[in-house]
């Protein structure tokens, strides 16, 4: 049981990580709430089902394609709509759960309501520690880490990684220096989408696809960035694995009371917020200063 726990976390915790990740890079360079950040996640497991298990596509290619296809929907809705509505908070939250709402009756109408699946992108499985580990839970998890490893390097080691630190530090003083704030906001949002259709393409052969299938993710994204710290990718990152530790002791401890684990998550994010209000790593990107 110890190992399945293991595996589950292990899964689990990196792909609440990527969609955790793009969530607080988004708020902590535009200070924008995107509700619609996992339905991004949603539509990227519907392009791997229709690319893969209809129109028979290779699985790199067409993880790929689906990555640079959700990436290009979501910069688009990004400047058509978020971006010049980006100081109105409020109708920013408005327009991203609008958009979400609206992908979800899209999916609906061309794929109906029933459950679908898609074919495993990795065939087999191998034994760890006495358990039967997936080939495809293995990919997910190891490409997933490997990306946030890049995301990592990738806002430490470049100039890029620079301004957006600087731009989620202070939007006004970056600008003063001659950072031009609107394109990275732009950048910082196609990142973020392409964090989100990654871990929809390579987790939707482990799920059941369906259109509703944002509205869970959707919870436990605001519930992990809240308890890391609203901003924090370290936050972020941490509160992923807290999270999904706690999902896979309720599924394996308590099977029977399953479908309470999104509850029992919220409940870790409450205690915790009640002895630490700003969440476990306060300040945006301040783990990243």
């Amino acid at each position: 049981m110890l190992a399945n726990i293991l595996v589950t976390t292990l899964v689990n915790a990196a792909a609440y990580a990527m969609l955790a990740v793009g969530f607080s890079l988004i708020f902590g360079v535009g200070r924008i709430i995107n509700l619609a950040h996992t339905a991004y996640y949603m539509l990227a497991g519907f392009s791997i089902y229709t690319l893969v298990a209809t129109a028979g596509c290779p699985a790199a290619p067409a993880v790929l394609l689906t990555i640079a296809l959700i990436t290009v929907i979501a910069v688009l809705c990004y400047k058509l709509l978020i971006d010049p509505m980006r100081e109105h908070e409020t109708t920013v939250l408005i327009i991203t759960i609008a958009l979400a709402l609206v992908f979800q009756e899209l999916m609906l109408k061309y794929f109906g309501g029933q459950f679908r699946s898609v074919p495993s992108l990795a065939r087999g499985f191998f034994v760890i520690l006495g358990v039967q580990v997936t080939r495809q839970h293995a990919l997910t998890c190891m490409v997933l880490v490997l990306i946030l490893g890049a995301v990592w390097l990738l806002l430490q080691k470049t100039r890029l990684g620079l301004a957006i630190r600087a731009t989620a530090q202070d939007k006004e003083v970056a600008n003063l220096m001659g950072m031009d704030v609107s394109r990275i906001a732009a950048i910082t949002a196609a990142i973020s989408a392409a964090l989100a259709a990654t871990a929809g393409a390579l987790v939707a052969p482990l799920n059941i696809l369906e259109p509703h299938m944002w509205l869970h993710p959707l919870t436990i994204i605001l519930a992990i960035v809240v308890l890391g710290g609203l901003g924090s990718i370290k936050g972020s990152i941490l509160g992923a694995v807290i999270i999904a530790l706690s999902e896979s002791l309720v599924i394996f401890l308590l099977p029977q009371g399953s479908f309470l684990k999104g509850a029992f998550s919220l409940l870790i994010m409450i205690i915790v917020l009640l002895i630490r209000p700003e969440g476990l790593f306060g300040v945006a990107l301040e783990g990243e200063r």
